[in-house]
């Protein structure tokens, strides 16, 4: 039983530093990426559409990498593989 619940609070602690690294990582990025459009756009305005099609393209991705840190962080709080593993070894 001690078992258990020190699988499930690491978990719990792994969980929150995806989420917070995620949000992080993406907080950075898009802080560097407005940065650039804006320096871009005020060095030469004439390319500001075509500036803008790949902000939107890479801020695409940037979220999608927080995304894909979301889908493991709720992979392992409800379908803990631990869990499983301890599970298998018990019985």
């Amino acid at each position: 039983m001690h078992d258990v619940a020190l699988i499930q609070a690491m978990t719990v602690l792994a969980v929150g530093i995806i989420f917070g690294a995620g949000a992080f990582g993406t907080a950075i990025g898009f802080g560097i990426l407005g940065g650039r459009l804006i320096e871009g756009s005020a060095r030469q305005p004439e390319l500001m559409p075509a500036l803008l099609g790949r902000f939107f393209l890479v801020a695409g991705l940037l979220d999608a990498v927080a995304m894909i840190g979301i889908g493991f962080a709720l992979f392992f709080t409800f379908a803990n593989p631990f869990l499983a593993a301890l599970h298998a070894v018990a019985h």
